[in-house]
């Protein structure tokens, strides 16, 4: 037991990993590759804080600094308004500035500040510009590009933005008055069910991945114990086998951390190329947790021994054979059982604990427990298999070569599952939390997208303009109708009252008939008709009272504010002008509006209130767009730029998702997107692995004429059924997790179907790894198969 002999047996272990032939050096590569590919992902996952921390920080840096109010103009402000935009469902951030004196600060990423009519585009935007695809952008863009903006004004290398030097804006159309960048706001903790949604997360995906690492060091197991029979012919203990054993398995986990440690490298400098769920990050971004990445390193050439030793127990080594053929001793239950009771009771007092006005959870407990109860199924994964293929029966050829292959040797297929099984389990119990919190985090706006799909507003000079802006956009390629208003405001004339600060005022809308339909219920509507719409207090709207005391059937009223404020713009003179409401007005119900709204006021339509001068009017337009037009959005939105750069356009959505649950689905879904691909690859390799060491009789087989389809049958039943009895058990045990979880924070299951999407990804990678075995397979068919040494 001394440190010199574990150091000899580890060494001479290690040399065989290396020269131990073909077929030995082959083992230590494929042991080497799955270590290699875990290790990339468990640093890539370390590096997943630090990626969103980073993303941040630049977003802080470029703002424009609001901790300060400027409320004169100098030298070096500017004058900044933020406006985004949307292309084809991607998110184009824009910043438009315009310099008040002759030193405005250079915008991060700039090389200095753009000149009038100039814009600077990031990369990718730029790329876009100068693409075919992008000829609609171009139009809503109307900059000439005048260079990039570089990594210090981007939160990623394929973020879509631009900075523009934009002449038309002023006091009326701004966000504000900078003179610095760099803002940050703090952000809000997370509340108590996003945390357990991310610490069931991290486990779910993470623990496939320390599986894997684990299933790796041991693949070629069968050849390393028929060279350690040798060894013990000439003299070696079975205490001096295992730590031989142990030196190769480690020497494949030291070459895999290598291998991980290059994957990682290169795979950093690609994370700008690639975009998985809209999430990328600049090389210098990625960068693992210092303590997380030292866990790693530290681990998995520990546990490479660990498991080795732990899996020589089950394995005697004799001078003439090992003792593996013969039947293996039954496995045994209840300690399987053990783990999953244990798990159960770390979570199950914890039940209904996680409120969600909670700021911290029992991390701990979590962990431990859903930890627990995940390595339990894993470890009840072979019991499970070995007891369902011993009452497999007879059939085809195929099938019974791939029964009796899997009832010599069950463990070797549960492995090569084990990840799978983790993996699906834990997205199970995901997708139920999933499910039953994206109700708390998703709220009804209250808008109809089915009445109107875009709504975009502008001020006008005159009614006739405003008029001509609703007109301009109905014409529009891809508009299927507008709901178009002019909207402006009614005052009372007349002296103020007592205690009252301003005159009383209502709003007021002139339109065709059927848009204000879409604010009021009508009874009946011809041109020429005026109606007094009521909300009735609805959504915390004024009482009806409010209203009448200034727009009521008969009343004259103010088109011009009487009592204007001292610090607004300069009026024109003269009393302002009135408009008498007719004394037939209707007096109507008001209903929501496209934008789930209640309004109230006066409804008028155009010839009702003839050529009289409204005060401010805007231009507000509701669009319904034709389906049947793919970029009619775009047409849209390009109109509304070209009629106003500043106006605000937006679409209409049914619901709104919470911002912090959205952050956190991206970063759960970017880590089961790689997690998944990790156990397509580990289900790949293993395969391949099973495949090399019964080279010697696949080839037999074909020289006694076995057909290839056959044995190409049986491989995909000893991959189908390893597979399906893992499928069945992580579909019991991730709907028990999830039931289990749920309850933690007093959530109800909402679908118990949540698991057909995971079974139906189980399936296709049957499929998919079954192809891609086919090549290896037959060329390990041919006859040099059996030529020995």
């Amino acid at each position: 037991m001394s440190p010199r002999l574990w150091a000899r047996d580890l060494a001479l272990g290690a040399r065989f990993a290396v020269t131990g032939g073909r077929s030995g050096v082959l083992r230590t590569l494929l042991t080497a590759a799955g270590v290699g590919f875990g290790v990339a992902l468990l640093l890539l996952a370390a590096s997943f804080p630090n990626m969103l921390f980073q993303r941040e920080v630049r977003e802080s840096v470029r703002a424009v600094d609001g901790s300060e109010q400027i409320t004169a103009p100098r030298p070096d402000t500017f004058l900044h308004l933020s406006r985004n935009t949307v292309y084809r469902d991607d998110v184009i951030s824009g910043l438009l500035l315009r310099p008040e004196g002759d030193a405005p600060p250079v915008p991060p990423g700039a090389e200095a500040f753009p000149k009038a009519g100039e814009m600077l585009v990031s990369p990718a935007l730029g790329e876009l510009l100068d693409s075919p695809d992008g000829a609609l952008l171009r139009e809503r863009l109307p900059y000439r590009v005048a260079g990039t903006i570089g990594e210090a004004g981007l939160i990623g290398p394929a973020e879509l933005r631009y900075v523009a030097h934009a002449d038309f804006l002023d006091e009326e159309n701004l966000d504000g008055r900078g003179v610095r960048y760099g803002w940050s706001v703090p952000e809000e903790p997370l509340n108590a069910f996003l945390i357990l949604l991310v610490v069931v997360a991290c486990v779910v995906l993470l623990l496939p991945v320390l599986v894997f690492v684990a299933t790796s060091v041991r693949f070629g197991g069968e050849q390393r114990d028929r060279r350690l029979a040798a060894l013990r012919l000439i003299g070696a203990d079975t205490a001096t086998t295992r730590r031989i054993a142990a030196g190769e398995s480690l020497a494949g986990a030291l070459l895999g951390l290598l291998a991980g440690l290059g994957l990682f490298a290169a795979g950093r400098q690609f994370a700008g190329t690639f975009t998985i769920w809209d999430v990328n990050a600049y090389p210098a971004d990625v960068v693992p947790m210092p303590a997380v990445a030292a866990l790693v390193l530290a681990v998995v050439p520990v546990a490479s021994v660990v498991v080795t030793l732990a899996a020589m127990r089950s394995v005697v080594v004799e001078p003439l054979g090992v003792v593996r053929v013969s039947t293996p001793r039954r496995r045994r239950l209840w300690w399987r059982l053990l783990l999953l009771a244990a798990g159960a009771a770390f979570l199950l007092p914890l039940m209904g604990d996680v409120e969600a006005t909670q700021t911290d959870i029992d991390t701990v407990g979590v962990v431990t427990g859903t930890t627990l109860a995940l390595i339990g199924l894993t470890t009840l994964l072979p019991w499970l298999v070995e007891a369902g293929v011993k009452r497999l029966g007879s059939g085809p050829v195929a099938w019974q070569l791939a029964v009796r292959r899997l009832q010599l040797s069950s463990g070797t297929a549960a492995r090569a599952v084990s990840g799978i099984v983790v993996a699906a389990t834990g997205a199970i119990a995901l997708q139920m939390l999933f499910q039953a919190m994206e109700s708390d985090f998703t709220q009804l706006t209250g808008e109809d997208s089915s009445r109107a799909q875009i709504v975009f507003g502008t001020d006008a000079e005159t009614a006739a303009e405003a008029r001509g802006v609703i007109d301009r956009v109905a014409r529009t390629e891809g508009v299927a109708g507008v709901i178009g208003t002019v909207e402006s405001n009614v005052w009372r004339p007349g002296p103020l009252g007592e205690g009252e600060e301003f005159a009383p005022m209502a709003s007021l809308r002139v339109g065709d008939c059927a848009s204000l339909r879409e604010f009021a219920t009508l009874p009946s509507c011809a041109d020429g008709d005026v109606f007094v719409f009521l909300a009735h207090g609805a959504q915390g709207n004024p009482d009806d009272s409010h209203v009448t005391r200034t727009a009521r059937p008969g009343a004259t009223v103010a088109l011009r504010d009487p009592h204007p404020h001292p610090d607004e713009a300069k009026r024109p003179a003269g009393a302002p002008a009135s408009w008498r409401i007719p004394a037939d007005a209707r007096v109507v119900d008001s209903r929501p509006s496209p934008t789930g709204m209640y309004e109230y006021g006066v409804l008028a339509t155009p010839s009702a209130i003839g050529a009289a001068v409204l005060d401010t009017p805007e231009a507000q337009v509701m669009v319904r767009l034709d389906p049947s037009v793919p970029d009619a959005a775009e047409f849209v939105r390009n109109t509304a730029s070209d009629i106003d750069p500043a106006s605000y356009v937006r679409d209409l959505k049914d619901t709104e998702r919470d911002a912090a649950f959205s952050s956190v689905r991206t970063g759960i879904l970017v880590g089961s997107t790689l997690t998944m691909l990790l156990v397509a690859a580990s289900l790949l390799v293993s395969t391949l692995e099973q495949l090399r060491d019964r080279k010697r009789l696949l080839s037999s087989l074909v020289a006694f004429g076995t057909r290839r389809s056959t044995l190409s049958w049986s491989v995909l039943w000893q991959t189908a059924v390893p597979i399906l009895l893992g499928l069945a058990l992580a579909v019991a045990g991730g709907l028990a997790l999830g039931i289990v979880l749920l309850r933690l924070g007093g959530q109800q299951v909402r679908d118990w179907w949540a698991f057909l999407p995971v079974v139906g990804i189980g399936l296709g990678l049957i499929a998919t790894v079954t192809l891609l075995s086919l090549p290896p397979l037959w060329r390990l068919m041919r006859a040099d198969g059996l030529r020995t040494e």
